[in-house]
């Protein structure tokens, strides 16, 4: 359930090496085209680090520093160590974007958590459809012949104009409905 969202939330979901943040890539300036303010959060299960280690907010942070923004006339960053239960759930971090400037939030990853998402698949790689357990994927976009027959709608994965559209118009468009809205209940 993501309860802490106050703009529309739509996910990408797919298995390591399908190309979720090659077709973001592509999207976001599409979606720009149409004067959105897209915000992403993208799942990284097996950890990160945005500073180097040599670097002074590294040396900060590894001293102990539980919060460490850095910052420039161009950008900023708050890295935020986290022990809490859940921190890492999908609507733990929605609640820290500025959802104020944003339009709407595009998901990479999450692919265990129910929220409304498009589904990746590439034919080559053989992996299993998920959409067929997982019933919050809204639509699948392939890059060829699906192995069963669905009751979704199927995109062109190798089309991002397409994807774009049926984006906006699942957010904003007929098809909102399904979309995360800021009182959905998932």
């Amino acid at each position: 359930m993501i309860k802490n969202a106050r703009v529309p939330i739509l996910g990408f979901a797919a298995f390591s090496g399908t190309g979720k943040t090659t077709l973001l890539v592509k999207l976001l300036p599409l979606l720009r085209q149409r004067n959105l303010r897209v915000g992403v959060i993208k799942h990284a299960p097996h950890g990160f680090d945005i500073d180097r280690p040599g670097k002074d907010s590294y040396e900060i942070r590894q001293a102990g520093a539980t919060q460490t923004l850095i910052g420039s006339s161009q950008r900023w960053a708050l890295v935020t160590e986290t022990q809490a239960p859940g921190a890492g759930r999908l609507d733990a971090l929605v609640q820290n974007l500025d959802q104020d400037a944003l339009d709407c939030v595009l998901v990479e990853g999450f692919r265990d958590e129910a929220f409304p998402k498009i589904e990746l698949y590439r034919t080559c790689l053989g992996h299993p459809l998920m959409c067929v357990r997982d019933r919050s994927i809204i639509a699948v976009a392939s890059d060829g012949r699906l192995p069963v027959s669905l009751q979704l709608p199927v995109l062109d994965l190798n089309d991002p104009r397409q994807i774009a559209d049926f984006v906006y118009e699942t957010l904003f468009g007929e098809r909102s409905r399904t979309a995360v809205k800021p009182t959905a209940n998932y």
